[in-house]
C-alpha cells in the first residue's frame, strides 16, 4: 500500500513528517509520496513559488528512505486538483495496488466540497489524522458506510474506505511559521534545520 501526502508546504514542518512517518508505520506502507500543489484550486495561493516549495520538500525528506516526492502537480498546468492527480497515479499502478491518501481532520470535515470527492473514494482510501482543536465529524450515511478500523481491510480493498489514524499531536501549522518569520521571529526546530536554513537563505516568508 502506498501513502499520498498532499499540500502546499508553504513550508513543510515536523507536523507534516511526523504524521507521515507514523502513519507509514502503523499502516505498513511500502512508500510515502509527498505531492506539493502547484496551484491550490480552492484556498489562497502559497506565498513561495512552486519551485521553492518543491526544494523545500525534497530537503526535509532527503534522510528518510520511505519518503518519496511526486512533483506531477508542478508540471502539469492549469488547477492541482486531487482527483486529477489520483488519476494519473492510477495510471502508472497495478490495478490492485491499495492507496491511501493523508489527510487531516480539519481538511477532512470540508471533504464534501472538494472537486469530485466520490471519484476521490473510488480511487484511494482517506487515512485521517487527528490534529488539535478538531473534533470528529458527526455520524452520516455516506462516511458510516465506509469507515473501517481494521488495517488488513486497507490492505485488501484497492480504495474506498476511511481510516482514523491517531498520531502524535504536534500544533505545528505552516501559517504560524510565516507570521513568526515575517516578525524575525526563530522559527527553529519547527521545521527540520535544511528547511529553517534554505528558508533563510532565500530570504522566504520576510516582510516585504
Amino acid at each position: 500500500m502506498i501513502g499520498l501526502i498532499g499540500g502546499t508546504f508553504d513550508p513543510i514542518h515536523f507536523g507534516h513528517l511526523r504524521t507521515a512517518l507514523e502513519i507509514a508505520e502503523q499502516l505498513s506502507l511500502e512508500e510515502v509520496r509527498f505531492i506539493p500543489s502547484a496551484i491550490p484550486p480552492h484556498r489562497w495561493q502559497p506565498e513561495a513559488s512552486a519551485m521553492l516549495r518543491l526544494d523545500m520538500v525534497k530537503l526535509a525528506i532527503k534522510d528518510e528512505s520511505i519518503f518519496t516526492i511526486d512533483d506531477r502537480e508542478y508540471k502539469r498546468e492549469g488547477a492541482s486538483y486531487t482527483i486529477d492527480t489520483l488519476k494519473s497515479i492510477r495510471k502508472e499502478l497495478d490495478v490492485d495496488t491499495p492507496l491511501c491518501m493523508i489527510i487531516g481532520l480539519d481538511a477532512f470535515q470540508s471533504f464534501t466540497q472538494w472537486h469530485d470527492w466520490q471519484g476521490i473514494l473510488e480511487n484511494c482510501h482517506l487515512v485521517v489524522s487527528s490534529r488539535p482543536g478538531y473534533q470528529h465529524l458527526e455520524s452520516e450515511e455516506w462516511l458510516d458506510n465506509r469507515l473501517t478500523n481494521k488495517i488488513e481491510e486497507l490492505h485488501k480493498e484497492k480504495a474506498g474506505l476511511i481510516y482514523f489514524a491517531n498520531v502524535t499531536q504536534l500544533d505545528i501549522s505552516a501559517t504560524f511559521i510565516r507570521k513568526q518569520l515575517s516578525s524575525g521571529t526563530s522559527s527553529r526546530y519547527l521545521t527540520t534545520n535544511s528547511v529553517y536554513n534554505y528558508i533563510l537563505r532565500n530570504r522566504l516568508y520576510e516582510t516585504q
